[in-house]
Order: structure tokens, then C-alpha cells, then sequence
């Protein structure tokens, strides 16, 4: 795989793939986004995945399994996600392709769903005013006042929140411990892409939090559901620290194969047929927050993995 007909052939047999994987989820009632272009968001994918390499320098293309790539790349379109707007990324693990989504990705999706309005994150820095209370069993946000100066302070934490369509505010609270708790889960080792983006990363993390509890109690489609909560989860350690991550990986796949499987030509298989994982992140108004996302995410694909999620 390392000419570029090789390259042309495999994204050429993929891309087929995919499509025809797509009509049947769209024949079972799955819907884009009225704008979303799923053919150019596919070549966008794969002019990001020519650049992207493993831990040992080896190209994506050419150590991840196709079904991998594809299952990938078919998540990607399901949640109307597009490289080039940096809603998502890609990571290698072992032989595996995953895909992340970004800060801007997660609250893209959120917006898809039927009664959400939108959606947003702040930090917490010290200095501020912030307040909130219970109401009615729900948490809900009474004020957060605070100065430029203060984003230079140390972060005390983060929030979310979900407006419905019935203009209900959902908020979601997290502690800087609950949020290097969450950090302390993740497959980047070391937490270099945490430590040098903090705040980035930290509303990346409670809207995480909050999309994860909302999305799970949606009435939208499963099909929609399922392929969010595999992109939120691909970041996440597992908790068993007994296993490889080849034989987590497997087990992952015999364990919890999804009902939709990207179906290749018999002389286009490289290993026996294998199913989806079903492994258990808004473009801002400054372009620089926009580049700082970019980074985040260049530096997450060059971090070592260590396990399966589970978060």
C-alpha cells in the first residue's frame, strides 16, 4: 500500500463500500444533514488519513485492517462529520482505525438531534463568580461572571449547556478534579495535549459529559446513537489492564459487533470476516480558537494508545 495507485485503489474500493453501507442505514430511516456532502467529506477523510501515521511511523493506510477504515470512515458520514470543518479526527491503534470527534464535532451532533437548540461550554477560572442550584432535581445556572485577566488563572472547572427546543437549559457541572479524573481515562499517555490546552480541552470534556447523558435519552435514531456513543468511547481506556490490546480488541469485536457490517468482495478481504467495533467531540467566532482545535487534535494522533474505552 505504500504507491499512490495502490492508495487510489484501496480509498476507490472503500469509498464503494461505505456508500452502498450508507444507502441501507438510510433505507432503515437513518437522515443527513440537509447540507452534509458524505462523498466530499470521504475524500476530505482521506486526504487527512495520507497523513496520518502510528506510533512507529507507519502509514495509517497501510497498517489498519480495511474494515477498520471503513467502519471509521462509515461512522464519520452517519454523524454527518467532515475533517475539514475539524469535527473529527483519526487515530491509529494497533492494527485498528478510530475515529474522534472534536469540541466543534460534538456540538455539531448535538444539534442534529431533534430537541436540542444548541449547545456551549465555558471554563471556570479562578476569579470568577459562579453560581448554580438544584432546582427541581436539575442543575441550573444562575450566574458566572468574569474578567479577561482571569483567563490566566488557574481552572477551577467546566460546564455545559443543552438548550431544548422548548428553550430549557440543561446544565451539566464538572470540578477540575471530576475533569482530570475523566483526563486520567484517556489512551493519550502522558496527557501532553490536556496539559499544553487546557481549557480546550476541559469544555471538550464536560460537553462530553453532558452529550453523553443526553444523547442516551434522545428519542432519535439508534442508528444515530450508536455510531455517537462509538466515537465518544474510542478515546477511553478500558478498565482491564489483564489483556493485550490485540486480544482486547478482538474481544471487543466478537463481544459487541454492530448489526451493520461493511461488506467487502471476497478477494478484497484481509482477514476473516470482521463486523463494526461497537466500542463502548462549534466552530467558534475567532479563527485562532479554530487553528488551537487543529493542534489539539494533530497532537492527539501522535500520542501512544494503551487501551480499549470504557468511559
Amino acid at each position: 500500500m505504500t504507491n499512490k495507485n495502490q492508495v487510489a485503489i484501496i480509498q476507490k474500493d472503500i469509498t464503494d463500500d461505505v456508500n452502498k453501507s450508507l444507502t441501507r442505514l438510510q433505507d432503515d430511516g437513518l437522515q443527513l444533514p440537509v447540507n452534509y456532502n458524505a462523498s466530499n467529506a470521504l475524500k476530505s477523510a482521506f486526504f487527512k488519513l495520507r497523513e496520518i501515521k502510528d506510533k512507529n511511523g507507519k502509514p495509517a493506510l497501510e497498517v489498519c485492517t480495511r474494515e477498520s477504515v471503513a467502519n471509521s470512515l462509515l461512522d464519520m458520514v452517519v454523524q454527518g462529520l467532515s475533517p475539514a470543518k475539524t469535527q473529527c479526527y483519526f487515530i491509529v491503534y494497533g492494527n485498528q482505525l478510530q475515529l474522534n470527534r472534536s469540541y466543534f464535532g460534538t456540538q455539531a451532533v448535538l444539534k442534529r438531534l431533534m430537541n436540542v437548540k444548541d449547545i456551549w461550554a465555558n471554563v471556570i477560572f479562578d476569579g470568577d463568580v459562579f453560581d448554580y442550584e438544584i432546582d427541581g432535581g436539575r442543575e441550573k445556572l444562575l450566574k458566572h461572571e468574569t474578567k479577561f485577566q482571569n483567563r490566566d488563572n488557574d481552572i477551577l472547572g467546566a460546564y455545559a449547556v443543552v438548550k431544548t427546543s422548548d428553550d430549557e437549559e440543561i446544565l451539566t457541572v464538572m470540578t477540575k478534579k471530576e475533569i482530570h479524573a475523566a483526563w486520567g481515562q484517556s489512551k493519550s499517555k502522558g496527557q501532553a495535549v490536556h496539559n499544553k490546552f487546557p481549557q480546550e480541552m476541559a469544555k471538550r470534556t464536560v460537553i462530553n459529559r453532558a452529550a453523553k447523558a443526553f444523547i442516551n435519552t434522545s428519542d432519535d435514531s439508534d442508528l444515530l446513537v450508536d455510531a455517537i456513543n462509538r466515537s465518544t468511547e474510542n478515546e477511553y481506556e478500558n478498565e482491564r489492564k489483564d489483556v493485550t490490546p490485540v486480544e482486547d480488541a478482538q474481544q471487543q469485536i466478537e463481544q459487541h459487533a454492530n448489526s451493520e457490517e461493511i461488506d467487502f468482495a471476497d478477494d478484497q478481504k484481509e482477514e476473516s470476516e470482521q463486523e463494526i467495533i461497537d466500542a463502548p467531540k462549534e466552530k467558534t467566532e475567532h479563527s485562532k480558537q479554530a487553528e488551537t482545535q487543529s493542534q489539539v487534535q494533530q497532537e492527539s494522533q501522535q500520542q501512544t494508545i494503551n487501551d480499549m474505552p470504557s468511559w
